[in-house]
């Protein structure tokens, strides 16, 4: 799969972004990483805002090629299968993880509490962490005339 066939099913939408929007994109991210180590917020609640940060930046580079999701449900599910088709092949890694995640969170959200350990939550932080550099450095490259992070 391509992102442009993506395009033709009507998955994803031309995009195009600015440094402000990106900028935003990564507030929203560093926000997202302070609110989730907070203790007086549940484990659930902090899994689901670490999620949402690796989340933003899987948008942020999603947007960066110059694409968006299409309209309708599934936003979620698909900025996180195309971030191999973004970022390359090597990222699949995080693909399969924050899809993982995505599940847990759901299930966290919508059906039932407690279901996030403490591990659970330092690993997720951790693999946010370890994306958002390689965001941060794939933006800077891609966007050479945008200052990015």
């Amino acid at each position: 799969m391509t992102l442009e066939l993506w395009k033709t099913h009507g998955w994803l939408q031309d995009h195009k972004t600015s440094q402000g929007e990106l900028s935003n994109l990564l507030l929203l991210v560093n926000r997202d990483l302070q609110d989730s180590i907070k203790k007086e917020i549940s484990l659930d609640w902090r899994f689901n805002i670490a999620y949402n940060a690796g989340l933003q930046l899987a948008t942020a580079a999603l947007y960066s090629a110059g694409y968006r999701t299409g309209r309708g449900g599934s936003k979620h599910y698909r900025v996180i299968q195309a971030i191999p088709l973004v970022l390359g092949e090597g990222y699949s890694v995080y693909r399969d993880f924050f899809e993982n995640c995505r599940k847990k969170r759901n299930i966290s959200e919508y059906d039932m509490a407690g279901t996030v350990s403490e591990k659970e939550l330092k690993e997720l932080l951790d693999v946010v962490e370890e994306f958002k550099t390689k965001v941060e450095k794939w933006l800077r490259n891609n966007n050479p005339d945008m200052s990015i992070g």
